[in-house]
């Protein structure tokens, strides 16, 4: 789980919009990015090349 307030500030570092949370899979989506970025041990990654690419017509659970 991550912390309301971090969530609140963060930001795609591609695109400089806002994320969404998928607890279930642990991730943070960037939905205009199309970008889900890892959380691991509760910290999230934020960089690019660790992010996972949104496959087209199957984004992250909303």
């Amino acid at each position: 789980m991550i912390d309301a307030w971090l969530l609140e500030r963060l930001v795609c570092p591609a695109t400089r919009t806002p994320l969404r949370h998928d607890e279930a899979a642990g991730e943070l989506i960037s939905d205009a990015a199309g970008l889900a970025y890892p959380i691991r041990d509760g910290i999230p990654v934020m960089l690019i090349e660790e992010a996972r690419r949104l496959t087209p017509g199957h984004p992250a659970r909303a």
